[in-house]
């Protein structure tokens, strides 16, 4: 009894199936349909360890033969319409313009949004479905939003740092104060709850303040004149 065959190469293959050289489609399955009724063990003349190799030159030609499977080119999808909005913008909320496929839109949110959320226009979609519009908060002036927080610059004269002491700082809330340590060597301050607003299971953020160190120090007459000009505003009068 014949032990296991070694692996066919092409050429033992085509050998097998009789072929003296490459067959494709109806000739290769031609060929193999009389090697494999020739080799059958049942019938006179066959062979069971023939009829294996006749059954394995025909699996191996007939996977160099299969076409190669190209995938399918990708579709891309087109990009969603932006909703491009200040930090300001996303603080209040309001009413923007969206161009999108030759048409404009009117599209009204509310505070709070962020970088990465979906604003949803309702049945505003060409076949009536819903669009929906990627938000996109961009930095202003010294005001940026990263995530649930806002983050912006502010200046603090050299002597402030090195002697410390209170610290006033103009923000989009209105001015606030904070205390600086002598020679700190942190440059960034967080003012609690002055981020984005809460929305959805998204928390309130707060504000970070980057300190940028200035040689020039406003002289103290011209910081009275300023504190007097912001603390007697006819708003604060009335108040």
């Amino acid at each position: 009894m014949r032990g296991e065959a070694a692996p066919l190469t092409v050429a033992e293959a085509r050998a097998v199936l009789g072929l003296e050289g490459p067959a494709h489609g109806p000739a290769l399955t031609a060929a193999f349909r009389r090697a494999v009724k020739a080799a059958r063990p049942d019938l006179p003349g066959g062979d069971e360890w023939t009829f294996r190799r006749v059954i394995a030159a025909h699996d191996l030609l007939k996977r160099l033969d299969a076409p190669l499977a190209l995938p399918s080119p990708a579709v891309r999808q087109p990009a969603p319409p932006t909703l491009a909005i200040s930090p300001l913008e996303a603080l209040s909320g309001g009413v923007a313009t969206v161009r999108t496929g030759g048409r404009r839109l009117r599209a009204a949110y509310g505070p709070g949004l962020r970088t990465g959320d979906r604003l949803r226009l309702k049945g505003a979609g060409r076949d009536g479905t819903d669009l929906y519009l990627a938000v996109v908060i961009r930095g202003c002036g010294t005001l940026s939003a990263v995530g649930d927080d806002l983050h912006m610059t502010a200046p603090v004269t050299r002597q402030q740092l090195r002697h410390g002491g209170r610290l006033e700082i103009a923000t989009h809330a209105g001015p606030r104060s904070a205390w600086l340590v002598p020679d700190h060597p942190t440059l960034r301050l967080r003012l609690r709850d002055l981020g984005l607003p809460p929305r959805g299971n998204r928390r309130r953020g707060h504000l970070f303040v980057t300190l940028e160190p200035v040689e020039d120090a406003p002289s103290a007459s011209v910081d009275l004149r300023a504190r007097f000009a912001r603390d007697w505003t006819p708003e604060r009068r009335a108040a």
